[in-house]
């Protein structure tokens, strides 16, 4: 990838290591596209009802930093990364080997230390602890393309699971996608900015999710970066081995995700390596997967909402719903 920097082999390249917005799930037919315009559709859809957030309020990085580090120590003792803030940093915040890093001028939400922590410390730096523990399977400390999927879906999973997700983060990372799909469909860097800014309505901001979309293509379009696709990609294919696990009575597979930094495909060989002894299963859990008696409940109504004729549920509901006056908003 580094050498087809700036040319259309580049996004041949990332295609290969982290998808693509169109590409098919196991099942053959659902894709992160199509997941990313559903998400769309709802926030869309939702924008002008409360849902009960809190008033806005910009919660500094230090406040952050010291609940996370408070979190973390809990969890992890002395095994638990450093979290510092820094004056220069990409996003928001970002998690390490080592260290959780955390943008000093970044201005955060109500919902964001819950996400940091569950997403970031919980779930990428868990795996790499426990990884790094692994003595005859180091290659399970170390982060690389083919483990990127499944890590950041198991974080948007443990997002939704602890409860910390909300529309417009969802909404963000469906943006990801749809700015990626834009630029193979020819946009340019202003083309897919211009978007963001629609979005988001912060200059930097987009400026910042065009970047991510644009990084190592090509500007005038055509040949995006495709890694953000991941976070969909990754959540889908997760939340599908999670569901399956269930139903077939293999709970016990579930564990094995945290062993290190894998890919969901490697469970089968990871299982054997545990049984011969030369894989230890993960020291540290986050607490959803810790006690799992709400993971397997969700999970089991999850796979049976799957099976439900939708169309003929929404039907009969839209139906009633139509006959319901809206709701004015309290004053």
């Amino acid at each position: 990838m580094l050498a087809a920097v700036g040319t259309p082999e580049f996004h041949e390249h990332s295609k290969l290591l982290y998808g693509e917005p169109s590409r098919p799930n196991a099942d053959g037919r659902t894709t992160p596209l199509a997941l990313a315009r559903t998400v769309d559709d709802l926030s869309r859809s939702v924008a002008e009802i409360d849902l009960g957030a809190p008033a806005p309020a910009c919660h500094l990085a230090t406040g952050v930093a010291d609940g996370i580090r408070a979190a973390v120590e809990e969890r992890f003792g002395d095994d638990a990364p450093e979290v510092i803030v820094v004056d220069e940093l990409s996003a928001n915040a970002l998690a390490g080997p080592r260290s959780i890093r955390i943008r000093r001028d970044a201005c955060f939400t109500d919902k964001d230390l819950q996400q940091l922590l569950h997403h970031e410390a919980f779930v990428h730096v868990c795996t790499s602890i426990n990884g790094r523990r692994q003595t005859n399977l180091p290659i399970l400390g170390a982060s690389h393309a083919g483990t990127t999927r499944t890590q950041e879906g198991l974080a948007v999973f443990a997002e939704f699971i602890s409860g910390s997700m909300e529309p417009e983060r969802f909404r963000r990372l469906g943006d990801r996608v749809l700015g990626i799909q834009m630029s193979i469909e020819g946009a340019s860097f202003l083309d897919v900015y211009e978007f963001f800014l629609e979005r988001v309505g912060i200059e930097g901001q987009a400026f910042e999710n065009a970047r991510r979309v644009f990084r190592g293509g090509v500007l005038e379009g055509g040949a995006p970066f495709t890694k953000d696709v991941v976070y969909l990609d990754g959540l889908l294919r997760v939340t599908d081995f999670f569901r399956v696990a269930v139903q077939e009575g293999r709970a016990d597979c579930l564990l094995l995700l945290f062993c290190g930094k894998l890919d969901v495909e490697d469970i089968p060989v990871l299982a054997r390596l545990v049984e011969e002894g030369m894989c230890e299963l993960p020291l540290y859990l986050p607490p959803w997967m810790e006690d799992r008696r709400f993971l397997v409940s969700y999970l089991t109504l999850s796979r049976f909402l799957a099976g439900v004729d939708l169309e003929s549920v929404r039907a009969h509901f839209a139906e009633l719903l139509h006959e319901t006056p809206i709701l004015s908003k309290p004053d």
